[in-house]
């Protein structure tokens, strides 16, 4: 009997084994951008010639998990403006990494059930850890690295509408 089934498709497809080791590699990728300092400041910032500003916020630190917002920061006549703009929580015991959004308005809604169906957030997973994965690695292509990320006084705005930097205290 012949197969008209496209296994190339199939094998293409997103699975949950694939994701994990895509959020391995997210994590080993970030721990080349993260700081020895992250045990002591919050905010950080790399300037790499060629780029624009690099800019890491630790919005949660606990025991096992960091929660991070990393963004480009790009100056326009009205402040500056985020984006990409990328939530990630980071787990240091499994040593993975997932994005949680790209957005600041969506870091924090709930994104998952039991109730929802498991494929479509297991694609939305795998689309959003890609890019992710995708732009760490063209990051320390840059040049961007825990060498240049520097301590900052200036927080990352608190949403896409809100475009000002805030100083801290």
């Amino acid at each position: 009997m012949v197969d008209f089934r496209d296994r190339r498709r199939r094998d293409a497809r997103p699975r949950l084994d694939r994701l994990q080791h895509m959020q391995g590699e997210i994590f080993r990728q970030l721990a080349l951008l993260m700081p020895d300092a992250v045990a002591r400041e919050d905010v950080f910032e790399s300037r790499v010639d060629g780029s624009p500003v690099l800019r890491m916020e630790l919005l949660e630190r606990h025991r096992y998990t960091h929660f991070v917002r990393l963004t480009y920061t790009f100056d326009e006549a009205n402040g500056q403006r985020p984006a990409p703009d990328a939530h990630i929580r980071i787990y240091y015991d499994a040593r993975l990494a997932e994005v949680t959004a790209f957005n600041a308005e969506q870091a924090f809604r709930r994104s998952a059930h039991p109730a929802y169906p498991t494929r479509p957030l297991l694609d939305r997973g795998w689309r959003e850890n890609s890019a992710l994965d995708k732009w760490l690695a063209y990051l320390l292509q840059q040049g961007h690295s825990f060498e240049t990320m520097r301590p900052s006084r200036v927080r990352i705005a608190a949403s896409a509408t809100n475009t000002a930097a805030v100083e801290l205290a």
